[in-house]
């Protein structure tokens, strides 16, 4: 695992905010140029061959600066793949994303853990199950995941705040939805842990559920789906 500087955490930043830049062609770039700075400057060359007649805007050193500071002002911290911290479950979704912020506990992203999701309509019944099973998986020694939305995963966080529950959002870390999950979203913080692979200040969009979705999956061993 790497060690990086704080010029490089910035410009690892920068090449995972780029226009274009996803998953699979970060770790392309990285693979290839073996670190982020070599591989922004490859950006314009790689662009003008694929025939783009503008080359992918890359966020400027003070643009990564600035979104590393508002993180550092909430308490977040920024983990970067090559990293030790960086939860290693991640690895199982191929690739990984480059970047995740966290809030809280972040040793609780190499815990053994388990899913619980489910509707966000979900009856008193379904409630009270996930909030049960999350609460026994806690105390049987495994992590409770789950994606802060209304219904079956605020039940299951609550289940699992004693033992031990990560929240993945969808938008920013700092952007809490629905907002009646403010007071939740703050007891995950202090006794479990927030995770995000969304820019600080993002707020959620449709688009952005698939992504959280899939950090749920690498996050965990499996998945238990309630209604």
């Amino acid at each position: 695992m790497t060690v990086l500087s704080d010029p490089e955490r910035r410009d690892w930043l920068r090449l995972a905010r780029a226009e274009t830049v996803g998953p699979v062609a970060f770790r392309y770039l990285i693979d290839t140029y073996g670190d982020a700075a070599r591989a922004i400057g490859a950006l314009p060359r790689l662009a003008e061959r694929a025939g783009r007649a503008v080359p992918p805007r890359v966020p400027s050193p003070a643009e990564a600066q600035r979104e590393l500071d508002a993180g550092a002002a909430l308490g977040a911290k920024l983990l970067c793949a090559c990293e030790a911290a960086f939860a290693p479950q991640l690895a199982a979704i191929d690739p990984p994303p480059p970047v995740l912020w966290t809030l809280g506990d972040a040793g609780l992203l190499h815990a053994r853990s388990v899913a619980v999701v489910g509707a966000r309509i979900a009856s008193a019944a379904g409630q009270r199950f996930a909030r049960t099973l999350a609460r026994d998986l806690g105390q049987g020694g495994y992590g409770v995941v789950s994606g802060l939305a209304r219904g079956i995963d605020a039940a299951a966080h609550e289940g699992a705040l004693e033992t031990g529950t990560v929240a993945v959002l969808g938008g920013g870390i700092d952007d809490v939805y629905p907002p009646e999950h403010g007071e939740l979203y703050r007891r995950i913080a202090a006794q479990g842990c927030v995770v995000s692979e969304s820019p600080v200040g993002h707020r959620a969009q449709a688009r952005d559920f698939p992504r959280r979705n899939r950090l749920i999956s690498g996050l965990t061993l499996g998945g238990v789906v309630v209604e």
